[in-house]
């Protein structure tokens, strides 16, 4: 492989796994991108050498990605539920979390780089507040009943942002230990 392009592809890759731990810090399918840019970095590149990702790798990336994905949707649901929370409430702070995220995202803070990640974080959680309490409103519950299980899946959906972040950055290092041995 001709030296200017293996060297583009490691740039492309490194923005990739940049561009995947951001989103997976906003509730989006981050740890994903990372393993399909791994997955085609090792498919383009040479399967020799230096900076080469093996099959192996690739699949440990993919294992921890799944467990990143049911550590997020477990806490979320968790949170929800721990608190005396309906299924439907557990749904309605699913959807609030994802709906939250992306209206966080789209309108950030004006902070150059980690704003629009942090808002999206923010939007997350308070969008899973906002479904649960809703959910539980509309089937009668009392405010406070309501506000409790609000509470508790705006924390669930906190912890599973942050597990989910977390083996972000394990697949990021992964990959970029992978690149350098």
């Amino acid at each position: 492989m001709d030296y200017f392009l293996l060297i583009t592809a490691i740039l492309l890759l490194l923005i990739a796994i940049g561009v995947g731990w951001a989103l997976t810090l906003m509730g989006l399918p981050g740890n994903w991108l990372m393993v399909a840019a791994a997955a085609l970095y090792a498919w383009l590149t040479p399967t020799t050498g230096p900076t080469q990702i093996t099959w192996i790798t690739l699949l440990v990336m993919t294992v921890l990605a799944f467990g990143g994905e049911l550590a997020e949707l477990a806490a979320g649901v968790w949170g929800a539920r721990r608190a005396g929370g309906s299924r439907r409430a557990a749904i309605f702070s699913l959807v609030g979390s994802m709906a939250g995220a992306l209206l966080g995202a789209s309108l950030g803070l004006p902070i150059p780089l980690i704003g629009p990640p942090v808002a999206a974080l923010l939007g997350g959680a308070l969008g899973a507040l906002a479904g649960a309490a809703f959910a539980e409103q509309s089937r009668g519950e009392t405010s406070r009943h309501s506000l409790r299980v609000g509470i508790a899946a705006f924390l669930g959906r906190l912890l599973g942002t942050g597990a989910k972040t977390f083996v972000a950055t394990i697949l990021a290092v992964i990959a970029i230990v992978a690149l350098i041995l």
